[in-house]
């Protein structure tokens, strides 16, 4: 089984924005990596860096926010292709949770598969943490899945998500890979009943 995760603890960043596309959070040409162990680095590369490699101003690139944990993004974030990239990119830069508006439907499941829970708050209750985390960048915010909702400064507010997928990260079954080996002596099992896979002839 994969990991339980029932709550998510840190400082967050917000990086502001409706639309943002997977495009915009990992660029094509980093697609070709045979690994995504380096991927990290890249996340938002050509918001972050103009085309000579000098720092554009960005979030992400604030020393104010390094080591931040929660991402805090707008309305239909990770919208665009369905590269496994983007959330790759995001959870290897550092992020445990995404907090947002709205997010484009396949870019959560893929989140979700990669143990990277994306919840949905209010667009008031997103602005005010938005708000919250420019002006204390320091100060660390909670997220509770059990009890869905999230503790920064004085305010609590409430959060959803998936149940589905709630369900999946309290009970440690949001990676499929793991599920599946965890289970492999009943896979084995029911593979041997199988009558296609042993007792069929082969015709000349």
């Amino acid at each position: 089984m994969s990991p339980v995760i029932k709550s998510v603890h840190g400082r967050a960043v917000a990086v502001p924005g409706d639309d943002i596309d997977t495009d915009r959070i990992m660029p094509a040409r980093y697609l070709r990596c045979v690994t995504f162990q380096h991927i990290g680095q890249h996340t938002f590369q050509d918001e972050r860096f103009d085309g000579r490699g000098n720092p554009r101003p960005h979030p992400l690139n604030d020393p104010k926010h390094a080591g931040a944990s929660v991402l805090i993004v707008n309305k239909n974030f990770g919208c665009g292709s369905s590269r496994e990239h983007a959330p790759q990119g995001i959870l290897r830069w550092g992020f445990k949770a995404v907090v947002g508006e709205s997010f484009a439907e396949i870019f959560g499941g893929n989140c979700t598969a990669i143990g990277l829970p994306v919840l949905t708050a209010s667009p008031s209750d997103i602005q005010d943490l938005m708000t919250f985390s420019r002006a204390h960048p320091d100060a660390a915010v909670a997220i509770d899945l059990e009890k869905k909702e999230m503790t920064f400064g004085a305010r609590r507010v409430p959060l959803d998500l998936r149940e589905s997928a709630r369900k999946m990260f309290l009970e440690g079954l949001w990676d499929s890979s793991a599920t599946l080996f965890a289970a492999r002596e009943q896979v084995k099992a029911a593979a041997a009943r199988l009558p296609y896979l042993h007792d069929f002839a082969v015709t000349p």
